[in-house]
């Protein structure tokens, strides 16, 4: 008489995956893998068997992938912190990209004088005019020219440092530009003038540093009436704007650029030559 597991071979400790020629299962113990290569050839010669079924559904991606958790979970050792670490950025890193798409918003509904076709195109003419009073270039030529026609030890002094300070700004501007890299906005029109290769590049400004820090020059060493030093607060501002106007630079790169210019005159009163020192210096070289 047959014994109730030969009749019943779904209740052993083993799980059925080969079926063999003489109608009778072979067992494998459940701690050996699974030979999937012959998975399908096991399931097509199971059929409807419920044994066969239970087995599919032990093997399903699911299955699988909730059995991998809760073991990940037991062990202690799974990545669901690095998962969270992933899922929740930090809020600094959230800031930074709300501000960033700010400033990438505000700069191009401001760029109304991009192009000839924009809002205020007819404005672009004397916005490329602003731009030119506030490059480096026609900066460096007066100045030269004012520290040859000076004919005093004051004027010259003066003029001497306002030079230094704008190949200090010429220079500073290029390495910050080098490192950050930030391209200028998309909406802007390469037709500046006198251009190099670092100009291609949006932060800082560098008419905004040069405008913050001879401002600030200018106010300092200057003897001015006040309506003249209204009109120099009004040129730095000016100046920055126009940057924004014509989609040259964003919101940011403006006011960081001013920021820069700012603490650059304070560099240059650090580093102020004197007529006697220039002299000294000049004796050394000589």
């Amino acid at each position: 008489m047959p014994s109730p597991k030969a009749k019943n071979p779904g209740r052993s400790g083993g799980s059925p995956v080969l079926g063999s020629s003489n109608g009778r299962y072979d067992f494998m113990s459940l701690t050996k893998p699974l030979n999937r290569s012959s998975t399908p050839q096991v399931l097509q010669r199971q059929g409807s068997d419920p044994t066969a079924a239970r087995l599919r559904a032990s093997e399903s991606p699911t299955r699988r992938r909730g059995s991998s958790s809760s073991t990940g979970s037991a062990s202690g050792a799974g990545p669901s912190e690095e998962d969270n670490i992933q899922l929740n950025p930090s809020f600094l890193h959230v800031a930074f990209s709300s501000l960033l798409a700010i400033d990438l918003w505000l700069s191009k509904r401001l760029g109304v004088c991009a192009c000839e076709d924009s809002s205020w195109g007819s404005m672009r003419p004397l916005m490329k005019l602003i731009e030119i009073s506030g490059h480096g270039i026609p900066w460096l030529a007066g100045t030269v020219y004012c520290l040859y026609k000076s004919d005093s030890a004051a004027g010259q002094e003066v003029m001497l440092n306002l030079l230094m300070g704008l190949l200090l700004d010429l220079v500073l501007v290029c390495i910050v530009k080098a490192v950050v890299r930030r391209r200028r906005p998309a909406h802007n029109r390469m037709d500046m003038f006198a251009t190099f290769s670092v100009d291609a590049y949006s932060f800082p400004s560098g008419h905004s540093t040069r405008a913050a820090m001879c401002g600030r020059f200018l106010l300092s060493h200057l003897v001015l009436a006040a309506p003249l030093r209204v009109l120099v607060l009004l040129w730095v501002a000016i100046v920055g704007l126009s940057r924004v106007l014509l989609g040259r630079h964003n919101v940011t790169d403006v006011l960081f650029g001013f920021w820069m210019g700012y603490w650059q005159y304070n560099l240059v009163e650090m580093l102020w030559i004197s007529p006697q020192a220039l002299q000294g210096l000049l004796g050394q070289l000589a």
